[in-house]
């Protein structure tokens, strides 16, 4: 099983540098063409990056941060300066150009704050060296990534084996896309699932239902194209169809992403996640966010400041049909890409440091986020 997995994870991984000696260009697979095409893309410049990140052709808070960080490795060493001050005057610009793709995820300024600190403890090295150990950054954010949802998957997937009955499928949801496709390799609310596989389940021994997440289908589109490639047996219900599913019973438990948690626990995610969180706190569903420690802002005191991206109306309108589905007259402003979940309706956060409960302050404290 291990073996299968491992080929699928090749099949599908997300982002990476390109195979030429050069290292100038990133590699990734275009999102907005799944399920029906799997086609890998090279972005060579900031412009090509930033519109990727910006139209979804990459997306997910883990793999948002690791293009951006291959992207301003990528883009940096195309800079053509002798002296650092030079050389960082123009990769500030490539910095604030890139972080101005996408507003919610705090993974895109943490990485590339994170690339510009390595800039700035090397200011003494040559520029030539500075290139090099900027590629070395960035596949370590990448390999931090990869552990991050095995760490995160691992405690799921503790929390399935108190769940699984002896024989019987175990019903999980999730919404929108939180795995490998949104992240290095596992996903984090499907690394649970992966690393069943990993420990031996069986794809029979779990029942994934994909909320479809409109108006973007993430969880139909690439979700369940995930997890049936990964031998999970995968259903698909509209959005608007959670609530009867949870009344049914087959549903024991409910893992979803984040793209920004406040420290008190309110969790920012794919529009439809605090709808789906009060379904499940009426129906006494445990409802768990996935949350790897660097979408953890502890500069963010409640989702209130959380800033919500508004994305273009013609993707509810026009996006996924032949004719329009609206009125062309007819407002389609509101489209928010995120709503924010509140702390009280969630059962536990899951970070690669351990398992967060209320208060989440003082849980992530504990755990040394943010320090």
């Amino acid at each position: 099983m291990a073996s299968k997995l491992d080929d699928f994870f090749e099949k599908v991984i997300t982002v990476k540098l390109s195979r030429d000696r050069d290292r100038d260009s990133l590699d990734i697979i275009d999102q907005t063409l799944l399920p029906g095409t799997i086609k890998r893309i090279n972005l060579h410049t900031k412009e090509e990056i930033w519109e990727a990140i910006k139209k979804l052709r990459v997306r997910g808070a883990p793999a948002i941060g690791c293009s951006a960080a291959y992207g301003i490795a990528v883009c940096a060493n195309r800079i053509e300066a002798d002296d650092f001050d030079s050389f960082y005057r123009t990769f500030k610009e490539i910095k604030d150009y890139l972080a101005s793709s996408r507003p919610t995820a705090v993974n895109l300024f943490w990485a590339l704050s994170r690339m510009d600190d390595t800039v700035q403890a090397h200011k003494d090295q040559p520029v030539e060296k500075i290139k090099e150990i900027l590629f070395e950054e960035a596949q370590l954010i990448r390999d931090e990534d990869v552990q991050i949802s095995r760490n995160i998957g691992e405690i799921g997937f503790d929390l399935l084996k108190e769940l699984k009955e002896e024989g019987q499928e175990l019903g999980i949801m999730t919404h929108c896309n939180a795995g490998t496709l949104a992240t290095a390799k596992y996903g984090t609310a499907t690394a649970p699932m992966y690393l069943a596989l990993e420990h031996g389940w069986a794809g029979a021994d779990m029942h994934v239902y994909c909320d479809e997440t409109r108006p973007l289908l993430q969880g139909a589109r690439l979700t369940s194209f995930e997890l049936s490639n990964a031998g999970i047996t995968t259903s698909v219900q509209c959005d608007n169809m959670a609530a009867l599913l949870l009344k049914s019973g087959r549903v024991k438990i409910i893992f979803v992403g984040c793209d920004r948690v406040a420290r008190n626990g309110d969790a920012a995610n794919k529009i439809g996640t605090s709808g789906l969180a009060i379904i499940a706190k009426h129906y006494g569903i445990p409802f768990y966010v996935c949350a790897p420690s660097s979408t953890i802002d502890m500069d963010c005191p409640t989702g209130e400041q959380i800033p919500i991206e508004m994305r273009d109306p013609e993707e509810i309108k026009t996006m996924w049909y032949k004719e329009p589905m609206a009125p062309e007259a007819v407002d389609a402003s509101f489209n928010p890409a995120f709503d924010v979940t509140d702390r009280e309706l969630i059962t536990g956060i899951i970070t690669e440091k351990g398992l967060c409960h209320a208060p989440y302050d003082r849980a992530f404290e504990a755990l040394g986020i943010g320090k």
